[in-house]
């Protein structure tokens, strides 16, 4: 058991890996009990990552005024259910160590590969040679004799099995039977009949020491290949983890840069970036211009240049000049370790229609187990009585070819090679109908395609926070907008620059247009209001100086006046103040004020002198992929809003640019009013709210799903459901094509699940014996089992051939 770190004391939700989970009903057992361990307020496992995320009751302090810790109750009580279980590591793993890890890994699991085709072959060449298909020679007498096969059989279960039949056991004693429970009795009961029949030929009990050990090959092969589908359905998280190097060029004074481990940084250590580095940790460019490559975290294709006082986040790939950076977080706390942590989080936290299998899975093997004994007793004492001629069947068959499908009219049969008595018939239907139950399936019919779906948004820059998420999102039926800094950029802009009395277009025009942006923004930089901003960086953008001013006063809710070098007293406000200091419109103003204000700007007027100058039109810009969201928004069939707190003149020009409707416009909107105009359209249907973030917490919060566009990843911790990194839009419409896609896989894999338990225990349990002389073997039910395992994860892997920039 790992130490105790910070994290668990601040009752934030912990991450747990449990290892030792094979199918739903184990999923069920460690949710049950995480949730009956003190503090717990909610739980969620993850069969195919085989984590558990806790959500912990706010902090009560113990009797001598410590906080209570709740992690190592956690651990005891998991691991006394069998299930051993340590807190993930908040610090990145290094790449080295991970790929360590992953080598260790792949080697044990290509070893259990090895030894289930060697078990495979062994008992496949029994098989031959009991049939008489091999010639006497050689070694081939060996595979004849009955102690040779006992022996393969016992060894078989000593080693290879041994971890199967002692975790069987463990779970069976601790009142949750899983599914190395079945596999553990089916390949049990067989050899343990077998040496009755072999040491006591008497008791007429079945001799097929070849079916366990083939039944256990079957085993180990399909876990193999799960584990392997297991493992590509988690890379999204690989990839992620692999943008963060383990290296750092560190800077020392005077001296060479020195190798370190990203760790090992901290705040305010210096770094050197080389072309082609990937940044190790957040940091602020102290030196040097360059262009990064950010489309690896956010999805967006085009490089962004970076300059002395730029931010660079973990994972951005400098692509052309050196660099020098202060470290503003270290490794733990960068912005991709944050998002893998929220990548992680996502993948444990499960889809509510999960509960259905999980509730399924939790009784799932108890049913089975019934079943089974109903099976052996049902032929034993009464079906073969009913039925003499199954034994007839099973005899003709059984003693001939060993195939697995028992069937009057050729080789796909197979009995048990001994189905001459009614016990051995019923015992060998019930290994069956231990062994083709499959409550993986139902296990896995969910989080793997979660786990696929939200990986593949991670790489695309769309953060969900769970299965909850994404469920949502595929259910939504409207989706309503914020305006300022979610459909607009977020910063004002000058838009326009109108000069009254001067000819459009003239020379004349550009240089006292000019010359109103210099005298506006000469004024504006004694003012903090957002209005002056836009001034000051269209005066930068232009070049122009500033001019000297004496007397500046900024009037709250006005503007700003002054004494201007050369001009003399300058006023930059609103038309109406201007007005009521006898500042008169002329018609040509008037004029321009109309056509202006029409497409919904904002409006600085600029006099000097008494007389009316020009205008500045100040508008916060549409991003420039909002018209075609909106566009493909309404393809999808979801009804839109905006809801916004701007004046009713710039909320329609907004809305006009981007299509859309006068109906589906709100201004003026307190946020308790955004909060009314939310839980109206709630009545129709699912409805996500779009903000920033920051102002929109609380409609984030209210929506089904709350929509944070931005970088920020704390934003997604605090009240978003979805974020969206970067700056575009485009993300929402991705992220609700790959939620529908997702969630399409899951009911797919369901329906597969649960149809194919209804259809192979019957047939497992004989039902098509008496009139087809149809049932299973224990292989072929061994193989039917990790198939239908198999066939769940590969479903849920072709999410992945989704295109990055497909749209719907």
């Amino acid at each position: 058991m790992s130490a105790t770190p910070p994290a668990s004391s601040s009752r934030e939700p912990l991450l747990l890996d449990v290892e030792g989970m094979k199918c739903g009903s184990c999923v069920r057992a460690v949710e049950q009990r995480l949730l009956q361990t003190e503090g717990v307020r909610q739980a969620s496992v993850n069969l195919l990552t085989r984590t558990a995320w806790v959500d912990l009751e706010p902090r009560s302090d113990g009797p001598d005024g410590v906080g209570v810790d709740p992690l190592p109750a956690l651990l005891g009580s998991l691991e006394g259910l069998g299930f051993q279980a340590r807190l993930r590591p908040q610090e990145p793993e290094p790449a080295s160590q991970r790929e360590r890890r992953q080598a260790e890994q792949w080697w044990r699991h290509w070893r259990q590969l090895l030894v289930a085709l060697l078990l495979l072959l062994v008992s496949g060449l029994g098989h031959l040679a009991d049939a008489g298909l091999l010639a006497w020679r050689g070694p081939w007498p060996l595979l004849g004799s009955p102690w040779f096969h006992a022996l393969v059989a016992t060894l078989a279960l000593a080693f290879p099995g041994r971890p199967i039949l002692v975790r069987g056991v463990r779970s069976a004693l601790a009142g949750v039977p899983g599914m190395d429970t079945l596999v553990g009795l089916g390949v049990a009961s067989a050899y343990l009949s077998s040496l009755v029949g072999w040491l006591w030929p008497a008791s007429g009990w079945p001799c097929y020491f070849n079916e366990p050990v083939m039944l256990l090959g079957f085993v180990l092969t399909g876990r193999f290949l799960e584990e392997r589908a297991r493992y590509r359905t988690g890379r999204a998280i690989e990839e992620l983890g692999a943008l963060q190097p383990d290296h750092a060029l560190l800077l020392l004074g005077d001296g060479p840069p020195r190798q370190v481990r990203v760790g090992g940084l901290r705040p305010g250590d210096r770094l050197r970036l080389l072309p082609g580095d990937r940044v190790p940790v957040d940091g602020v460019v102290l030196e040097g211009c360059s262009r990064v490559d950010a489309s690896s975290l956010t999805g967006e294709p085009l490089p962004q240049s970076v300059e002395p006082g730029s931010e660079l986040a973990a994972g951005l790939l400098n692509l052309e000049s050196s660099l020098v950076l202060e470290v503003r977080r270290r490794g733990a706390d960068s912005a991709i370790a944050r998002i893998v942590r929220l990548v992680e989080r996502a993948q444990a936290r499960k889809a509510p229609i999960q509960g259905l299998a999980d509730r399924v899975a939790g009784r799932f093997t108890v049913v089975v187990l019934l079943l089974a004994l109903a099976t052996l007793l049902f032929w034993w004492l009464w079906g073969c009585r009913q039925w003499p001629e199954v034994l007839t069947m099973g005899a003709a068959v059984g003693h001939g070819a060993h195939g697995h499908l028992s069937h009057a009219h050729g080789a796909l049969a197979h009995d048990g090679g001994a189905a001459g008595t009614p016990f051995s018939l019923g015992l060998q239907l019930a290994i069956a109908v231990l062994v083709v139950a499959c409550p993986c399936a139902l296990g896995l019919a969910t989080p793997t395609a979660i786990t696929v779906g939200s990986g593949l948004a991670a790489r695309s820059g769309l953060l969900f926070r769970g299965g909850d998420a994404i469920e949502t999102a595929s259910r939504l039926e409207a989706v309503l907008f914020d305006k300022t800094g979610t459909l607009t950029i977020g910063r004002p802009l000058v838009t326009a620059v109108r000069v009254v009395g001067a000819a459009p277009g003239s020379p004349a025009e550009a240089a006292e247009a000019a010359r109103l942006v210099q005298l506006a923004a000469s004024l504006e930089q004694h003012s903090r209001h957002p209005l002056a901003h836009a001034v000051l960086q269209e005066a930068q953008c232009r070049g122009l100086p500033h001019l000297s001013v004496s007397e500046a006063q900024a009037l709250p809710g006005e503007g700003v006046q002054g004494l201007v070098e050369g001009t003399g007293l300058v006023r930059v406000g609103r038309l109406d103040w201007l007005a009521r200091q006898g500042v008169m419109a002329e018609p040509a103003g008037t004029a321009l004020q109309q056509d202006l204000e029409s497409g919904g700007a904002t409006l600085l007027a600029v006099a000097a002198e008494g007389r009316l100058l020009g205008l500045l039109a100040v508008e916060d810009r549409p991003r420039a992929d909002a018209a075609a969201t909106v566009t493909r928004l309404r393809r999808l069939g979801l009804r839109l809003g905006l809801l916004s707190g701007d004046r009713r003149a710039s909320v329609e020009g907004l809305g006009h640019r981007l299509g859309l409707r006068p109906e589906e416009l709100a201004w003026e909107l307190r946020p308790e009013q955004k909060l009314e105009r939310l839980l109206l359209a709630h009545r129709q249907g699912a409805v996500a709210m779009v903000g920033d973030g920051i102002n929109d917490a609380p409609a984030l919060a209210a929506a089904d799903l709350g929509i944070a566009v931005g970088t920020g990843t704390q934003i997604a911790q605090e009240s978003a459901a979805l974020v969206v990194m970067g700056e575009g839009l485009d993300g929402i419409v991705r992220a609700l094509e790959i939620a529908r896609r997702t969630m399409a896989k899951v009911r797919q894999n369901l329906a597969w699940a649960f149809g194919y338990n209804l259809i192979v225990l019957p047939i497992a349990a004989g039902a098509l014996l008496p009139g087809f002389g149809l049932s299973l073997s224990p292989e072929l039910a061994a193989l039917l089992m990790a198939f239908s395992s198999i066939t769940v994860v590969g479903n849920a892997l072709l999410l992945q051939g989704l295109p990055r920039d497909s749209a719907p």
